[in-house]
């Protein structure tokens, strides 16, 4: 599908300047001033072409939908004052018989030829315009397309990886009656394991989790891993979180805690693993960091997995307002996720 989005882009790109702009330039009056100014007429074809492909860097679009109206303002003024500039290009006055009508001609040529460069700084402007939004909208639609399949996915895996949720707790509620009083430690392991179990089965179908909720599962999360790791690996957990009722889509962490787990951690050998979640002005950043203990050819052939189902449904969750960057300095691998919840 991106190559499909590229290759339309393409298109509509070749059809501007191949057809569109020479059209206008060879219909309308710029046809004569290719014979009487050249120079002129060369300026104008360049800043056609300059005006279409710099509405396209820019994408306005963007501008508009995070609300940077101050630069989006800048953009406009930039854009009139350059076409402003080219109408005042010097050209030589019009010779007529009788001076004082040379200079009415002159004006009126200035007049006539300032107005049809206007003109066709609008219509290509318009229309690149309307290849950005039209651009912008694909790309939306591809974003929310990807999300949607890896949802359906993970969905579709929890489908038929799932026990009857009923008969599961019922279960749970079961085995917790005969661990009751055989070790405190087992009882808080299994009241920790039951709100895993219920916090995956509850939140599958939700949009959008308090982040509170996610905070408690990672904690969760590390407890239980703290048991079966016993002495040998030390958690960092940093929490600092402004507001913890911020809605966000369940679950996306916990790929990254995982991986850290993984690679990281062992019964034998000591290991550290370093989690932290800061939440400021929605501003969202959490970063993990391990030693890779596992063999090295193992940790290059699954690690990568998890992280390219990660960015998928980041980049439709959140397309252009987040980053997630992964990297291995001197046998320590860091991931670090930013998200702009604004």
């Amino acid at each position: 599908m991106k190559s499909f989005e590229n290759k339309t882009s393409l298109i509509l790109d070749l059809f501007f300047c191949i057809v569109l702009c020479p059209l206008l330039m060879t219909l309308g009056p710029m046809r004569y001033w290719w014979g009487q100014y050249p120079v002129f007429a060369a300026i104008v074809a360049v800043y056609l072409y300059l005006c279409y492909f710099a509405i396209k860097r820019i994408r306005l679009p963007r501008l508009i939908l995070s609300r940077s109206y101050l630069r989006l303002a800048g953009v406009v003024a930039g854009f009139v004052a350059a076409t402003y500039l080219i109408t005042l290009y010097p050209l030589p006055d019009v010779d007529f018989v009788i001076p004082s009508m040379s200079e009415y001609q002159t004006r009126v040529r200035n007049y006539n030829m300032a107005v049809s460069t206007w003109f066709m700084v609008t219509i290509v402007l318009s229309y690149s315009l309307t290849v950005v939004f039209v651009d912008e909208l694909y790309h939306k639609m591809l974003l929310q397309s990807i999300a949607e399949n890896q949802r359906q996915k993970a969905e579709l895996a929890a489908f038929k990886a799932q026990i009857s949720p009923h008969f599961l707790f019922n279960t749970l509620n079961s085995l917790y009656s005969l661990v009751i009083g055989t070790s405190e430690k087992a009882e808080d392991a299994f009241v920790k394991f039951t709100e895993l179990l219920k916090y995956t089965y509850v939140t599958v179908d939700n949009e959008s989790v308090p982040l509170s909720e996610e905070i408690a599962y990672i904690r969760n999360y590390i407890d239980l891993q703290m048991i079966r790791l016993d002495d040998h690996t030390t958690v960092e957990w940093d929490c600092r979180v402004d507001d913890p009722d911020t809605m966000i889509p369940p679950m996306i962490f916990l790929t990254f805690v995982e991986n850290a787990f993984k690679y990281g951690t062992s019964t034998s050998v000591a290991a550290k693993v370093a989690i932290s979640l800061e939440l400021k002005e929605k501003a969202l950043t959490f970063a993990t960091s391990n030693r890779i203990l596992r063999h090295r050819r193992e940790f290059n052939t699954d690690m990568p997995v998890g992280l390219v189902n990660c960015r998928n449904r980041l980049a439709g969750l959140f397309p252009g307002k987040h980053s997630l960057t992964s990297e291995e300095t001197d046998g320590t691998y860091r991931v670090e996720l930013k998200i702009d919840l604004n």
